[in-house]
């Protein structure tokens, strides 16, 4: 059988039935969306001759996985084509330079700590591993700092957990994480304990997946970040240590050139500079962080 099926009359008349077409009411345009998805998935089942034991698997495969969309969302590597895309339209629209976008991942949480000045310091709890300091410019194209700019800064502990996602339940809410209110010269500074890198959960749904398919599910160590100034446009990114064993093969395929600086090591310590520059706003919306749902402590 081919695709061809999918195009047959009673085919097509379910898709317009299953997507709302043929009622009144509704969003025109995800119905539309709705269609188009529903078929191509339908297309997908029809070319690979998919069994109804693997269309079931399949299905349940996504109800145990639930709590790890998080984490198939990127290792499927969608996340990053959403950057590819907005960075193809920023270029049809002629919008080029500042630092590349990157994936944000699901381990933002709201509410950090809002602090200044030239000693901060994200980590709260006891980590026996190198210290990291980070340093560094935000500009705009002109080179120009933007005024109140604010650096979100996330990463995780030396044992590759997150604060408020630590399955060991041994970190305070927020620690290694901060907002960093920026001073009128764009100069930030801050250390932390140096993070790990990690793997998904062992035997989760995400592992399963990657398994199924022969890649792993190792990421580098690495820092997130999100940059918001009135005016510019709002940055989310990240950086890859660029000696880490996985910089160059991130499960979540978030390693970007232009990201991926190598810290200089010197006994415990570890030295990051990095600059980042942002994009004028076009509009006011420009400003906001996307609308994607996050956590809160």
């Amino acid at each position: 059988m081919t695709e061809d099926f999918v195009a047959t009359p009673e085919i097509q008349q379910l898709l317009d039935r299953a997507s709302g077409m043929t009622v009144e009411g509704g969003d025109p345009r995800l119905k539309s969306i709705t269609r188009d998805v529903v078929e191509a998935l339908m297309r997908v089942i029809v070319k690979h001759d998919v069994s109804e034991d693997e269309f079931w698997g399949a299905i349940k495969f996504f109800q145990d996985g639930a709590q790890e969309f998080g984490l198939i969302v990127p290792g499927s590597g969608l996340e990053h084509f959403m950057d590819l895309f907005l960075d193809a339209k920023d270029a049809e629209a002629g919008r080029t330079g500042g630092t590349p976008r990157t994936i944000e991942g699901p381990l933002y949480v709201e509410g950090a700590p809002l602090v200044e000045g030239d000693s901060v310091n994200l980590t709260d709890d006891a980590d026996d591993t190198d210290t990291l300091y980070m340093t560094g410019n935000i500009v705009g194209p002109d080179g120009v700092a933007p005024a109140d700019a604010i650096l979100h800064v996330w990463h995780a502990n030396s044992k590759g957990f997150y604060s408020h996602f630590d399955p060991t339940g041994e970190q305070t809410p927020f620690n290694n994480r901060r907002r960093i209110k920026i001073g009128a010269d764009g100069r930030y500074y801050f250390s932390s304990k140096i993070p790990s890198g990690y793997s998904v959960p062992p035997n989760g749904a995400t592992d399963r997946m990657l398994k199924a398919i022969g890649r792993h599910g190792n990421r580098p160590a690495h820092v997130h970040f999100f940059v918001e100034a009135p005016g510019y446009r709002s940055l989310t990114t990240q950086i890859n240590f660029g000696d880490d064993p996985f910089a160059a093969d991130d499960f979540a395929f978030a390693t970007r050139d232009g990201l991926l600086p190598v810290p200089q090591r010197q006994g415990d310590s570890a030295y990051v500079a990095f600059d980042f520059t942002l994009q004028r706003a076009a509009e006011k919306t420009d400003e906001s962080l996307s609308g994607r749902a996050r956590a809160a402590a």
